[in-house]
């Protein structure tokens, strides 16, 4: 599309990506169009190689020690953290997770604990913490806790090394939702003490729909959740025993790991903490703008640890109707309702009329934010002066 739009919608998707995404997705479909894992010829043999170079690059991202086999390719975040959760948890065991849960994480966790699994609830407050003696209190007897790194809704960060610290110390592992920070914030598994890291490919990372995966720590074993060909020991009944195979059932997505490649390297060339950088001050300046507009109410807060996503409402008008509004009127693309998050709604107040968020991402400007800016102050006072 070459629509005059401003685009504040990337953590629900990069709709925006680097040429080389686009090239690497063409080249793929053109040069090679074989499945990986799938033939000993040139183009199959070429397909693993860059699904190959796309797990080290993960690694690499994500500071991930010792073999790269263990980055798990899936579709999605969402298909990851089911692999974790279902491969890991068991009637009687004891999960603990957060308010600030994508439903990606709340619904197959209601599912376990209709299965037998305990599961207990952290509970969040309207600036984004949590309280650290609840966690300690959760956490006796847990088999693992799960935690968003950066929320979807409001943007907060969580301090993902001093809770992993005390769930270790706990005897848990954890599991890392980084849905919204991958690609967006650095992520250390290493230095944060994550056991297993779920990210998806679409938002931060660059990638096309359909790609995603699953880190899984040395030491951890996993069942796999669904079953199929590998391309390897056909001749037995049951899935390989060895990572990645293991998990990764069925042809994958090769086009759309080549363009996952090429976003990755994109990021590792810019550099996460360029990338961070560049996010958190339009982030600031975009809330510092809309904060100053009569009848808009901020719901992220503002300060350090945050994500690149505002989220508001403004008195008088339905989100959806605003963000409707922002789309036909200004060329501003925003997500408005519960962003699959309810927990969060509730949180906030806004469960029942859910909220407008901006996002940002790597391509972003300063001058898109001034033009956010300036279409929420119009709808603002138009409303305003329509009620006086």
């Amino acid at each position: 599309m070459t629509d005059d739009v401003v685009y504040l919608d990337y953590a629900a998707t990069s709709a925006l990506r680097p040429e080389a995404v686009t090239e690497a997705v063409v080249r793929y479909l053109r040069d090679v169009g074989a499945t990986p894992g799938r033939a000993g010829h040139r183009r199959a043999v070429e397909a693993g190689r860059i699904v190959l170079r796309c797990r080290r690059a993960l690694a690499a991202l994500f500071n991930i020690p010792g073999d790269p086999g263990r980055v798990t390719l899936h579709l999605n975040a969402t298909h990851a953290l089911n692999a974790a959760l279902f491969g890991l948890l068991r009637p009687g065991d004891r999960v603990v997770r957060t308010e600030y849960d994508h439903n990606a994480v709340r619904r197959p966790v209601l599912a376990l604990s209709q299965r037998g699994v305990q599961a207990v609830v952290i509970e969040g407050d309207a600036h984004g913490g949590i309280s650290m003696f609840e966690v300690e209190h959760a956490l006796k007897g847990a088999r693992l806790l799960v935690i968003p790194h950066a929320n979807n809704v409001i943007g907060n960060v969580l301090p993902v090394a001093d809770l992993a610290e005390r769930a270790h110390a706990a005897g848990a592992l954890v599991l890392v939702d980084a849905a919204q920070s991958a690609g967006h914030l650095p992520v250390d598994v290493q230095r944060m003490g994550i056991d297993l890291l779920a990210f998806t490919g679409h938002k931060g990372l660059l990638g096309p729909q359909g790609t995603g995966g699953l880190w899984i720590r040395e030491g951890i074993e996993l069942p796999p959740t669904y079953f199929g060909g590998t391309g390897g020991d056909s001749d037995s009944p049951d899935m390989p025993a060895l990572l990645p195979d293991r998990l990764e059932a069925g042809s994958m997505n090769g086009p759309g790991i080549a363009g996952l490649l090429a976003g990755v390297e994109w990021l590792l060339e810019r550099g996460m903490d360029a990338v961070a950088r560049h996010e958190y001050g339009l982030r600031t300046r975009l809330w510092n703008a809309l904060d100053e507009i009569p009848g808009v109410r901020m719901h992220s807060p503002a300060g350090l640890d945050l994500a690149g996503i505002v989220t508001i409402t403004i008195d008088g008008i339905d989100s959806s109707e605003a963000a409707l509004r922002l789309d036909r009127e200004f060329g501003v693309l925003v997500r408005a309702g519960q962003h699959c998050a309810p927990e969060s709604h509730e949180i906030l107040g806004t469960g029942a009329t859910g909220a407008l968020r901006f996002s940002i991402g790597w391509a972003t400007t300063d001058a898109e934010i001034g033009r956010a800016a300036a279409a929420v102050r119009h709808l603002a006072e138009t409303k305003a002066g329509a009620r006086g």
